[in-house]
C-alpha cells in the first residue's frame, strides 16, 4: 500500500456533534490505499470499539468493518467493498484496488469509555496517463500554411492531463496566427478516467526543417511524460537558384565540364533549362548537363532556369584555359661560326604568362639572341612558358660548325730543362684532327669542349728546328709553325781550398771541388 498525502485536517465529532476539520488522503488508481484513523489522538488501550463506514450519498452510510476490544474483527461490507477492505494494526482502513468511485468520505468511529468520536477522511484517487503519443501525423508541412501537424493523446488519467506541445524542447503557445492548439477531454463512463486529446495546427518556416516536435504532460503525481519526437518534411517553393560549374582546375581544352543547377525549393525541382551560349537545352529528372571535350570556343556565359518559371535563372562564366607556344627555329639547328641567329617564341594564351630559358639546364637571364655565333654557343636551349598551373616547353639544339683555326702555338721548357713542350690551341667544329711536323716523346690532348681543343707534345731537339701544328676537319685546315732551338751544355768546375793542413809524416794537402752543368738552348 502507498499513502501519498494526508493531514489536510481532522474531522472530530464530540458528544456535542461539533465538526473541527476534514482530512484528505490521496491514493493511486489500482493500488492499496491506507486510510488513517484518529492519528493517535486516542491511546489504543483506551479503545473499546473501532468501526469503519463510508458515505453512500443522499445522507446514507454503509458499514465496512468493526473491531471489538478483544481484537475480534467483523467484515460488514456487502457491496462493492466486499473483499477489498481490511484493518491495519493501527486501526487504519486498508482499501485494495483503488478506483475513482472510491473518491468519497470514509469515517472511523472510535468508542473510548463514555466518549464516542468520529474521524471522517476524504479520499482522492489519482492516475497518471497510460501513455503519451502523437498520432494522425501529417506527412509534410508547407511554409506559411496553417496545417494540422498531429494529435497528442494522454489516455486514462485522473485528473485529466494537461498537454503541452514543444518544438526542440521549447513549449509552443497558441498565438492565433501560426500556432493553434485545441484540447478536449473524454471521460470513460465505466472507469471514470479521462483521456485528453490535443490537436496542434502549425504554420511552418524554413527553419523548421529537421525540427523535433514532442508533447508532454506533468501530472499531479509521478514524473513528466514526454512523447517520442517526430520530424516533418517542410515544403516550400523555389526562391533562389545557383548554377555550379564542376570541372577540374585548371579547365583546359579536351576536358569535360558539368553544369549543375541547384534550387532551394523543397522538394527540389527536377527539370531545368540550360542556356548554352544561345542554345536552349531542356533536361528532365536531373539537375546537371555535361559539356564534353571543351575548346577555347566553349568559353563564355552559361545560364540555367526553371522550366516552370523561366524568369528565375542563374548564370556563370566559363573560361577554358589554353596555352600554345611556337618556337622558331626548333629541333636540331646547325649554323656556321660567325653567323647570326635570332630565335622567336610566339605565345597564344588565355591569360598572362611567364617565360623561362635554360641552356644545358642552366638558367639564362633572357631569351637567347646571337649576332656572331661562336663554338661556345653550341648547346641545348629550352624555353618553358607558364600560365598558372599550365606549362608548355619548346627547345632547339644548336650546333655551331666551321673550319678549324689555331688560336695559339706555344713552347715551354720542360721541368728537367732538357725538353721542350709544344702547345697547339685550336677551335673548330666538328672536332679537328691535330698533327705535328715532328714526333714527340709524349703527347696529351684535352677534352673537346665548346669547339676548343688543346694538344701538347714533348720534344728534345738536338738542333734548331721549325715545328708546325696542323688542324683539320671537313670544313678546312689551318697550320702554324714555331722555331725550336737545340739545347747545349758545358761543365763549369770550381776548385777551392777547403782545408789545408800539413801532415808532417806524409806531406798531403786536401782540396774541395764543386761542379755545375749549365745548359744553353
Amino acid at each position: 500500500s502507498q499513502k501519498l498525502s494526508c493531514c489536510v485536517g481532522a474531522d472530530q465529532i464530540s458528544p456535542s456533534g461539533k465538526i473541527s476539520g476534514l482530512e484528505t488522503v490521496i491514493g493511486l488508481y489500482g493500488e492499496t490505499l491506507e486510510i488513517p484513523c484518529n492519528n493517535g489522538a486516542i491511546k489504543a488501550e483506551d479503545v473499546m470499539l473501532t468501526k469503519w463506514k463510508y458515505d453512500k450519498g443522499d445522507g446514507l452510510s454503509g458499514d465496512l468493518l468493526v473491531r471489538q476490544r478483544d481484537n475480534n474483527i467483523s467484515i460488514l461490507a456487502t457491496d462493492e467493498y466486499k473483499g477489498r477492505v481490511s484493518l491495519a494494526a493501527n486501526a487504519s482502513l486498508l482499501l485494495s484496488a483503488a478506483k475513482l468511485s472510491d473518491q468519497r468520505t470514509f469515517t472511523c468511529m472510535v468508542v473510548a469509555g463514555a466518549d464516542i468520536r468520529e474521524y471522517p477522511v476524504n479520499v482522492v484517487i489519482y492516475k497518471t496517463p497510460t501513455n503519451l503519443e502523437i498520432s494522425d501525423k501529417v506527412e509534410e508541412l508547407e511554409i506559411g500554411k496553417l496545417t494540422k501537424l498531429g494529435t497528442c493523446v494522454a489516455q486514462d488519467a485522473n485528473p485529466a492531463a494537461n498537454i503541452t506541445w514543444l518544438r526542440n524542447n521549447k513549449p509552443l503557445a497558441a498565438d492565433g496566427k501560426g500556432i493553434s492548439i485545441q484540447a478536449s477531454v473524454l471521460v470513460d463512463p465505466d472507469t471514470g478516467l479521462s483521456t485528453t486529446t490535443s490537436v496542434l495546427e502549425y504554420s511552418a518556416e524554413k527553419e523548421d526543417t529537421g525540427a523535433q516536435f514532442t508533447c508532454s504532460t506533468q501530472h499531479t503525481v509521478g514524473t513528466e511524460l514526454v512523447s517520442s519526437p517526430v520530424t516533418f518534411t517542410i515544403t516550400y517553393s523555389t526562391e533562389n537558384i545557383v548554377l555550379q560549374v564542376i570541372a577540374q582546375e585548371p579547365l583546359v581544352e579536351g576536358d569535360n565540364v558539368t553544369l549543375k543547377c541547384v534550387a532551394d525549393g523543397n522538394p527540389a525541382p527536377t527539370s531545368f533549362n540550360f542556356h548554352l551560349k544561345g542554345e536552349l537545352v531542356k533536361v528532365e529528372n536531373t539537375d546537371t548537363y555535361t559539356i564534353t571535350n571543351v575548346s577555347r570556343d566553349t568559353s563564355g556565359e552559361y545560364k540555367c532556369s526553371l522550366i516552370d518559371d523561366p524568369s528565375l535563372e542563374a548564370s556563370e562564366d566559363i573560361t577554358v584555359n589554353y596555352l600554345d607556344i611556337n618556337l622558331n627555329p626548333s629541333g636540331n639547328i646547325v649554323r656556321s661560326a660567325g653567323a647570326a641567329l635570332d630565335p622567336t617564341l610566339r605565345i597564344d594564351a588565355s591569360g598572362e604568362s611567364k617565360v623561362f630559358w635554360t641552356k644545358d639546364n642552366v638558367k639564362l637571364d633572357k631569351q637567347p639572341k646571337f649576332t656572331n655565333l661562336t663554338y661556345a654557343d653550341s648547346g641545348l636551349y629550352e624555353s618553358k612558358v607558364m600560365m598558372g598551373l599550365l606549362s608548355r616547353k619548346a627547345s632547339f639544339e644548336l650546333l655551331v660548325e666551321g673550319a678549324p683555326v689555331i688560336r695559339q702555338l706555344l713552347k715551354k721548357r720542360g721541368e728537367d730543362g732538357q725538353h721542350k713542350v709544344l702547345i697547339c690551341e685550336a677551335e673548330g667544329s666538328p672536332k679537328p684532327a691535330v698533327s705535328w711536323s715532328i714526333n714527340g716523346t709524349s703527347s696529351d690532348e684535352s677534352p673537346f669542349i665548346n669547339g676548343k681543343i688543346t694538344h701538347k707534345i714533348t720534344v728534345e731537339p738536338t738542333a734548331n728546328l721549325t715545328v708546325s701544328c696542323t688542324v683539320s676537319n671537313e670544313f678546312g685546315t689551318d697550320t702554324k709553325a714555331i722555331n725550336v732551338s737545340s739545347c747545349k751544355y758545358k761543365v763549369v768546375v770550381r776548385l777551392f781550398l777547403s782545408n789545408i793542413y800539413l801532415l808532417h809524416h806524409l806531406g798531403v794537402y786536401y782540396w774541395k771541388i764543386n761542379v755545375w752543368t749549365v745548359y744553353f738552348c
